[in-house]
Formats: structure tokens, C-alpha cells, sequence
């Protein structure tokens, strides 16, 4: 593996990613009004689920049990929700936020998947795995419908910076890989940014002639307004 692959840009797109994913898990318990070893638990695992899935897809390394400062930006991470009010956290901000994390974990994960010989559709497929997966496994584990189950777009806008990632540094394009992960970055995350903005969601199965669920009688209760297929 080439090392010089990961750095210096992805290193900061990871650190970044794994912030605030932590955040948006520390969030969902101290909404619960769990205790702060809860929060810390969701904070972790929210941060490094995607990722550690990736490394063992990978047969990488797992990139948090040999870096002295990932549990600790995740905890630290919790410990900052523990100590202020959840309202300061209400609103599109944090949206806006996870919105910059996808992007970072989606270049990363499809670039260091690269960087291990994968090649380019798992690769790409690596990115979306590291920038959703630690959302699906806090939402499981909170027992609430997943982040990927609403109807904005949210899984294309990885998939997207993933994509680029992938066929920019697979192609000879002559442009640095530096300037391939920005653009890769800023594609995604405007998509996200657009999804949450204009509400913007993929078309679901059938249309409007598709019968509506009726198997599951709790849905309404527990889904948001508007909930509907994964985009």
C-alpha cells in the first residue's frame, strides 16, 4: 500500500468525518437522556462504524485500534454534547454538518480502498459503506427508522463523491489526487447540502400507483413525516 496515498487532505477529511458522525450519535442519546456512558458508546460507534466495516472488508488494518487519537476525538466529542444544552444542536445545522462528514468519509473510504488494490466499483462501494454505515448501526441500535430510509437524497450524494473519487484517480487525467478528493468533497456534499435545502428525494418503487404499506401497522408512528424509500 502506498501510504502517501492517505495523506495529507484525507487526514483531515477523516478526522472531520469522524467528529462529526460521533457528534450525531452522542446527540441521539443525550436525546434519549441516556447516561454519558451511553452517549459515549453511540458517540463511538456512530464515528467509526463505516469505517471499521471498511478496513475488514478491505483486510486493512482497523484504522481506530491503531490511532491513539480516534476514540478519543469521539469521546471528547460526547463529552461536549454532555456538558450543553441539545437545543443549541436543534435545527439544519447538524444536517448540514453530517452532510460535510458523508462527503469526507465517502472520499476517504474509496480512496484508501484504492490504495489496498481494490478495484474501482467495490472501491467506489467502500466509500458509500464508510460514509453511511456508522448512521445505520447508531440508528439500529437507538431502534429508530435509519437515516437511509428518508426520502432525500442521502446514500447518492456518497455515491456520488465516491464515483468521482474512484474514476478521477482511475483515469489519466494528469490532475493531482489532491485536487480530484476536493472535488470529490465539494460534489457530494453540494448534492446533500441541495437534498436538505429543497427536500429533493429519488422517485420510489411504482410511483404513485404502488399500494402503501400496511404490514407494519407502527410505521407512521415511528418514521418522520414524509418518510419514504432510501435516496
Amino acid at each position: 500500500m502506498n501510504e502517501t496515498v492517505l495523506t495529507p487532505i484525507l487526514d483531515w477529511l477523516d478526522v472531520a468525518g469522524i467528529a462529526v458522525f460521533a457528534l450525531s450519535g452522542a446527540l441521539v442519546a443525550a436525546r434519549e437522556r441516556q447516561t454519558f456512558v451511553t452517549m459515549g458508546f453511540f458517540a463511538l460507534v456512530t464515528g467509526v462504524g463505516g469505517g471499521t466495516i471498511r478496513d475488514l472488508l478491505i483486510e486493512a488494518p482497523v484504522f481506530w485500534m491503531h490511532d491513539p487519537y480516534v476514540a478519543a476525538v469521539c469521546l471528547g466529542t460526547a463529552l461536549i454534547v454532555w456538558f450543553t444544552p441539545v437545543t443549541w444542536w436543534d435545527g439544519k445545522l447538524l444536517d448540514y454538518a453530517d452532510a460535510l462528514g458523508l462527503a469526507a468519509y465517502a472520499v476517504l473510504g474509496s480512496a484508501k480502498a484504492l490504495a489496498y488494490g481494490i478495484p474501482p466499483v467495490p472501491a467506489a462501494l467502500m466509500g458509500v459503506i464508510t460514509g453511511c454505515v456508522g448512521g445505520v448501526i447508531r440508528d439500529v441500535v437507538a431502534g429508530r427508522p435509519s437515516i437511509i430510509m428518508q426520502p432525500e437524497l442521502y446514500v447518492t450524494a456518497a455515491a456520488l463523491s465516491a464515483a468521482i473519487t474512484v474514476g478521477a484517480m482511475m483515469a489519466p487525467l494528469g490532475v493531482s489526487n489532491w485536487a480530484i478528493w476536493i472535488a470529490a468533497f465539494v460534489a457530494g456534499f453540494a448534492l446533500r447540502a441541495a437534498a436538505i435545502r429543497f427536500e429533493m428525494g429519488l422517485p420510489s418503487y411504482g410511483g404513485k400507483d404502488a399500494p402503501s404499506p400496511t404490514s407494519e401497522p407502527d410505521q407512521s408512528r415511528n418514521s418522520s413525516p414524509g418518510s419514504g424509500p432510501p435516496g
